[in-house]
């Protein structure tokens, strides 16, 4: 397979600043980095940022997971570190007392006095805790700050070889012999290109529109309702989350996974002194908000903040309240393993790396570099990317 040297990446998030920093680090080749907002505008900019070394073991994505996990270290080598935010921590499933009753009567005046207080091995969670289990400590659990990691990759693409980025959206992939030309963009301009990468997230369903005027073959999952889309429809899982500064300035390190709110509740203290909340996911369903204009819907961010009431004397007091909400997709797409990587069939020049779910941030890089890999004619090194593959 040829290198190719016009590259064009649709997506500026995690995947799309992954292939571009590989492919500028490794290979010294510039790209043009095209997105409607900018630099991580959606799930890679409200991500959490944990980093979990083993916990897709034993499965097809082990691979792809642990190779991502050591990438991150050496990107918070290589980029200047701290800039980034990277650092080990601990993390716990830690598992509460009597939510639903409480939620019920929307106040704990009737908490019993023997449950505020902390629980061994438990960091900053001191109320209603009834017990905990480790989920990992510093030689497996890591975090990044994802926003910070994707502008200090973007900017390293930039200086060091020039990769431009452009704002505006894809709508059109042009294709002349079955191989990729250039694309099209909602205002009617055209980039040429030689090879493109489809790294949109959940909008990277939209791409499925972007051939339907080449007439090349098709893959066994063609929607035949789509005219002629070559990809699969990728969806999205809406998430809430926002951050808060402890009461007392402590900057923490362990990371929760909480058990018995009925939804789940996630947790990341961050060495700015942050405190990151999420949870209350929605449903799968096809993105029709655009990137950098998802909306909040209160009364998710509500019930994560009365979960942090519950639970936590320092991160959840009735006159604290969060400076920044927000809300973001994370996308799935409709495969045995949700996740795509690799060649788009039928077309010479076009890729895709999308649906990673929870694991985006983690499995960034090393799809990232593989792909960056395939892009330089090359077979990836480090993963077995045929799970992946349509």
């Amino acid at each position: 397979m040829a290198a190719f040297s016009k590259i064009v990446i649709a997506g500026g998030g995690i995947i799309g600043n992954s292939v571009a920093y590989y492919l500028a680090k490794q290979n010294g080749v510039p790209v043009t980095l095209i997105d409607p907002v900018g630099i991580a505008p959606a799930a890679s900019g409200s991500a959490g940022g944990l980093l979990a070394k083993d916990w897709r073991d034993g499965t097809t994505q082990e691979q792809l997971h642990r190779r991502g996990f050591a990438l991150h270290e050496e990107l918070a080598k290589e980029l200047d570190g701290g800039t980034t935010d990277y650092r080990r921590l601990n993390c716990a499933a830690v598992y509460v007392k009597g939510y639903e009753e409480h939620s019920n009567r929307n106040n704990d005046k009737n908490e019993s006095p023997s449950l505020r207080r902390k629980y061994p091995g438990v960091e900053w969670a001191d109320k209603n805790v009834l017990g905990m289990e480790p989920m990992g400590d510093e030689s497996t659990i890591a975090q990044v700050h994802p926003k910070k990691l994707c502008e200090a990759m973007w900017n390293y693409s930039e200086s060091a070889v020039g990769s431009v980025l452009k704002k505006g959206r894809v709508v059109e992939a042009i294709v002349k012999d079955d191989s990729v030309q250039g694309v099209k963009l909602e205002d009617g301009e055209i980039v040429d290109a030689d090879a493109l990468v489809v790294a949109c997230g959940p909008w990277t369903d939209e791409a499925r529109h972007w051939f339907s005027k080449h007439k090349g073959s098709l893959p066994e999952h063609h929607d035949g309702d789509d005219g002629n889309a070559i990809l699969p429809r990728v969806f999205g899982l809406k998430c809430h989350s926002y951050l808060v500064k402890p009461k007392s300035g402590k900057v923490y390190s362990q990371g929760v996974f909480f058990q018995g709110f009925g939804d789940e509740v996630e947790v990341y203290p961050r060495p700015d002194g942050d405190v990151y909340v999420n949870g209350c996911t929605d449903d799968d369903i096809i993105v029709t908000e655009r990137p950098g204009s998802v909306t909040i819907t209160e009364d998710k961010l509500e019930k994560l903040r009365d979960a942090m009431r519950y639970c936590s004397s320092d991160l959840g007091g009735e006159d604290l309240h969060p400076h920044l909400c927000q809300s973001c997709y994370m996308p799935v797409a409709d495969t045995d393993e949700s996740i795509i990587i690799g060649p788009i069939p039928g077309v010479k020049g076009a890729f895709v790396g999308a649906g990673h779910g929870p694991w985006g941030i983690l499995q960034g890089p090393s799809t990232g570099e593989a792909i960056a890999e395939l892009l330089m004619g090359k077979d990836p090194t480090h993963v077995d990317l045929s799970p992946y593959a349509l």
